[in-house]
């Protein structure tokens, strides 16, 4: 891959991430407090909707664009003398090692994130000290696997499907896809893995919001999903799976047309 390529991706997959994250963030929101285990009025309702925000908006350009770049890289590496029934393999593998690097930066944000969006009466800022003061930096990587665990399975289902859809079209129409129609493809995609993965995604939630001591803040994820199978069942284990699966259509459409059509501008 030339280094102009890995800059563009770099660049590209950063103001997607930002566009993305600071638009559906309400949603993100209602989502985080449907799952969180007091419930979603005592977790705020739709009090201070925005509560958490700082710490998507400094998070979300390296995420982002670390995925990206990463994403870009090595399926760049791998399409190198793989035939074409192996290239959905080569996407898998590149997203999810893209999502391993990504969550380094993710993880932190996120746990801030979610910890002020259940209690929009603090800051973010009063949220970070208390973690770290109480908690240190690894209270920072609660929840690290879980999102790991959360996000390879998506990545597995979404980019594969996404890549799949664009080559689709593209052959339908005899050209390749415009970046409104990477959009659409995204949007679907996106909702597809968005709909399967939502147990990991609640089990994330608990896991960030547990606390200190608790048996969900090992970080265990079979512990997360067996307590919330037996406390609210399958209902509990699929909690927030509308507003989920609207971002992340949404939030695909947002974020992977921004980041076809900035690429595209870049090259």
């Amino acid at each position: 891959m030339e280094p102009r390529e890995s800059w563009a991706a770099l660049a590209a997959g950063g103001v997607a991430g930002v566009c993305v994250d600071l638009i559906l963030f309400p949603l993100d929101t209602v989502k985080t407090r449907l799952q969180s285990p007091q419930g979603f009025r005592k977790a705020g309702g739709f009090r201070g909707i925005y509560a958490g925000v700082p710490s998507t908006a400094i998070g979300s350009f390296p995420n982002a664009a670390a995925f990206f770049i990463t994403y870009e890289n090595v399926k760049s590496m791998l399409h190198h003398g793989s035939t074409s029934y192996l290239t959905p393999a080569t996407h898998m593998v590149a997203a999810s090692l893209g999502e391993v690097v990504a969550c380094l930066i993710r993880v932190p944000s996120e746990v801030v994130k979610q910890r002020a969006q259940v209690s929009p009466s603090s800051s973010t800022l009063r949220i970070l000290s208390h973690t770290l003061y109480h908690e240190g930096i690894q209270g920072l990587y609660r929840g690290y696997k879980s999102t790991v665990l959360r996000e390879i399975p998506f990545s597995l289902v979404q980019f594969p499907l996404w890549e799949s859809l664009k080559d689709l079209w593209s052959w339908k129409q005899g050209h390749v896809v415009d970046s409104w129609q990477s959009a659409v493809c995204g949007a679907f995609a996106g909702g597809f893995a968005a709909a399967v993965t939502t147990p990991l995604d609640v089990a994330k939630t608990r896991i960030m919001l547990a606390k200190a001591g608790s048996s969900n803040a090992s970080g265990n994820v079979l512990t997360a999903l067996g307590g919330i199978w037996r406390t609210q069942g399958l209902s509990g284990l699929f909690a927030g799976v509308v507003p989920r699966m609207a971002a992340i259509s949404l939030g695909g459409f947002i974020f992977l047309g921004t980041y076809e059509k900035t690429r595209q501008l870049l090259l």
